[in-house]
């Protein structure tokens, strides 16, 4: 690999601060995310990480036909592309329900599904898509630890499928478990917890079965126990960060070897000493919500910031000296998702050069879908 892989020929032509979708690489890290899966049918990939039709289409291409996503844009984003089957991770209150129906009705070729883990969400899809020829997926969602979202893997667990098994308009789907607290950078140790932790929803699983309620699908597994979850036939794997990486999942997992394929591209806009320089890289083009470092740059020896706010980042670096204001630094940020969010569109570097610009489409709250109901 070259140690200057990410420069661009054409680096004048980009405003900055600016994100960067390095092609090649994201084609290679689709590749690794089949080839630890098992094929694109144990695989559905998250949205939120990229945010882009174009990577859904290209994920298509490659025989990726089902993904997952955090938000009805993300839906409509991926339907749009070509996803065949959708997934909201995110149980539907409020009038989502009646926006996913029209969602459904625009996008009639699209499998829709959500996940639900509480009884008055469910009897809220049911009066809305129980007079629609076509049922909404719902799969179950099981909390196996994270306790931010999911109903226990217990006789709870087993009620409320029931009801999803019985109500009108509701397609039973399976079961859905996010397990993102298992994030140990010890491969064992993650190993130990994914059998843990997933014992009682492979015995929910089972129970369901017995009593003879169809439980087609298990989705499982964030970006850090991929690979685990990868090694069982019995479930479907959904990271996200995998398309992209960043250095907050490079620098801990050695078992994931993916590629950066998203940079930022900055400038030094002044130095104000002669240890120091500031780059136009604030909160508003790198996510803040982790503490520095929140970008490591490629071409920077060494530095450490000393001052973040909303359009400047100041860089303490011994470098100082032989940097020019105009200069530009390219950086890995630690947390991807949220970096992308904050960009309008992503620079497409192909064989070294920008070659395009891709809208980051479902960085919105709402796209269009409403308008056809």
């Amino acid at each position: 690999m070259s140690a200057d892989w990410f420069a661009i020929g054409n680096e004048s032509e980009v405003p900055s601060p600016a994100l960067l979708i390095y092609l090649n690489r994201v084609e290679s890290n689709i590749d690794l995310m089949l080839k630890m899966a098992g094929g694109p049918a144990r695989i559905r990939p998250h949205v939120k990480t990229h945010k882009l039709g174009e990577l859904v289409r290209i994920q298509c291409a490659r025989g990726i036909n089902q993904f997952k996503c955090a938000t009805l844009a993300e839906m409509e984003m991926t339907a749009a592309a070509g996803g065949a089957d959708v997934l909201l991770a995110y149980q539907p209150t409020g009038p989502n329900p009646s926006r996913i129906l029209a969602l459904a009705h625009a996008y009639p070729a699209t499998r829709f599904s959500v996940v639900v883990d509480d009884a008055s969400v469910l009897v809220s899809i049911s009066k809305v898509f129980a007079n629609d020829p076509k049922p909404l997926g719902v799969f179950l969602d099981l909390d196996c630890g994270m306790h931010r979202t999911g109903i226990a893997p217990g006789d709870a667990a087993f009620e409320l499928y029931k009801q999803v098994c019985r109500m009108p308009g509701i397609e039973p789907r399976g079961l859905h478990c996010y397990d993102g607290h298992n994030n140990s950078t010890n491969l064992q140790e993650r190993e130990r917890m994914v059998d843990s932790d997933f014992a009682p929803i492979i015995a929910l699983r089972e129970r369901l079965k017995i009593a003879g309620f169809p439980v087609p699908t298990l989705i499982a597994s964030g970006t850090p126990t991929f690979p685990i979850h990868a090694r069982y036939e019995d479930r479907e794997c959904s990271p996200g960060t995998t398309i992209l990486w960043d250095f907050g999942y490079g620098d801990r997992y050695a078992d994931l070897p993916f590629q950066h394929a998203a940079l930022l591209l900055t400038r030094v806009i002044s130095k104000p000493g002669t240890d120091r320089i500031c780059v136009d890289l604030g909160h508003k083009a790198v996510a803040a919500e982790n503490p520095h470092p929140r970008v490591c740059f490629l071409n920077l020896n060494s530095c450490e910031a000393v001052m973040h706010s909303e359009e400047h980042l100041v860089l303490v670096t011994p470098d100082a000296p032989k940097i020019r204001v105009g200069d530009i630094l390219f950086g890995v940020p630690r947390h991807i998702c949220p970096t992308v969010a904050l960009h309008d569109e992503a620079f497409v570097v192909k064989d070294g050069f920008v070659c395009g610009r891709w809208p980051i489409t479902a960085r919105r709250r709402k796209l269009s879908f409403e308008s056809a109901t």
